[in-house]
């Protein structure tokens, strides 16, 4: 089943556009302050830590899930086609406590049997020239 897809592409500007951009070269990407080093997710143009100025720093593209739901009805109509689909929040690989993760949609999966602590890995979908949106997939044995 296709996955969700943007329907309405997020406005890029001087915070984001390096995390929007990353699929380019496939290396996914947070910001991490410069003064006190905490990754910062969604980008944002201070660390709400120390007030710091965060800069774009390569993070792992494989993970655990976290946390997930199964969305089975819905909330849209030009979501009908695509339930059910696994919405959920990856913990990325070397950065437990320092807040490295994110909200993803999980893809290509049988959301039946989807469950926490499973490993995934990031996939890009290209919506457009310049912008990719990471997705995560199970990780094959």
């Amino acid at each position: 089943m296709e996955d969700p897809h943007f329907r309405v592409l997020p406005a890029l500007d001087f915070d984001n556009e390096f995390f929007w951009t990353s699929g380019r070269d496939g290396v996914l990407r947070f910001l991490r302050c410069a003064e006190c080093e905490v990754l910062v997710h969604p980008p944002v143009p201070y660390c709400a830590q120390c007030g710091g100025r965060p800069e774009p720093t390569a993070v792992s593209g494989r993970g655990t899930v976290y946390s997930f739901t199964v969305v089975r009805h819905p909330l849209a109509r030009m979501l009908h086609d695509v339930v059910p689909y696994a919405a959920g929040i990856v913990e990325l690989d070397g950065t437990q406590g320092a807040g490295a993760r994110m909200i993803v949609n999980i893809i290509d999966c049988d959301v039946d049997t989807l469950a926490i602590g499973d490993r995934v890995e990031i996939v890009w979908e290209h919506v457009s020239d310049d912008m990719s949106v990471p997705r995560f997939r199970p990780v094959s044995a």
